[in-house]
């Protein structure tokens, strides 16, 4: 007499697999026993929170860093926004706060100095019609304070100054994030004093001839501590040669 083969229960969703491959035998129609509603953490984005290594290689917008041991280590692409990529140099040590994007035919890895950046970033993605790279780019132009006051004040001409970002996707992030991004009650005079200063530096420069991208990533270089628009503006040109 036989005995039954035993056989193994499946496994319940979501699997610690980072990729899996729909069975072919199963008809299409037949669902996995995922819950409905996942979040980003659910879904296994969380994976990789933070890298720390060795640049080895700089880009416009990304950096490669290299984790493990020197020499035999691993070189991870990490996106960044702009400012970040042009702080750093190749042999510069650094720590990013990570954002993993998870797609069938590739893995992205998105870069942050400050957790700030990082938080914005996953409510920015949340947002309709906005991806990685539009979020991406909108913290390569934009500082967070700067996004926060935009979204308080509900301006989405500021938020459109973007590349790649037209009035109506402006004014989406604006209604979306209106609630999840506004600053402190007690924060939004002191934020709007300090922008206003950066908003006639910025009309300074791009007056010169500068993209909004290059004045926004030579103000991110400048520290907070220099408060006048003339010193700012200085500051601002020697970054050009100027």
């Amino acid at each position: 007499m036989r005995h039954p083969i035993p056989t193994t229960p499946p496994t319940a969703w979501p699997s610690p697999c980072v990729i899996c491959k729909r069975d072919a035998s199963r008809p299409s129609s037949q669902t996995h026993n995922r819950p409905p509603h996942t979040t980003h953490s659910e879904r296994g984005y969380v994976m990789i929170r933070q890298v720390r290594g060795t640049v080895t290689a700089v880009a416009a917008n990304f950096l490669i860093i290299e984790v493990g041991h020197a020499g035999a280590g691993i070189g991870l692409r990490v996106f960044t926004p702009e400012p970040t990529s042009a702080r750093f140099r190749a042999g510069d040590n650094l720590s990013l706060h990570t954002y993993l994007q998870v797609r069938e035919t590739e893995l992205s890895l998105y870069g942050f100095e400050e957790p700030d950046e990082l938080a914005i970033f996953e409510l920015l993605i949340g947002v309709s019609r906005v991806g990685p790279k539009v979020a991406l780019a909108v913290l390569s132009t934009l500082t967070p304070d700067a996004l926060r006051l935009a979204v308080a004040n509900e301006e989405p001409a500021v938020v459109s100054r973007v590349p790649g970002i037209g009035k109506r996707t402006a004014e989406q992030i604006i209604v979306e994030l209106k609630d999840k991004l506004e600053p402190a009650a007690g924060e939004l005079a002191g934020l709007a004093t300090a922008l206003d200063a950066d908003a006639e530096v910025m009309e300074a420069l791009t007056g010169l001839g500068y993209s909004v991208v290059e004045a926004q990533r030579a103000l991110q270089q400048i520290p907070a501590d220099v408060t006048e628009v003339e010193d700012r503006l200085r500051m601002a040109l020697v970054q050009f040669g100027g």
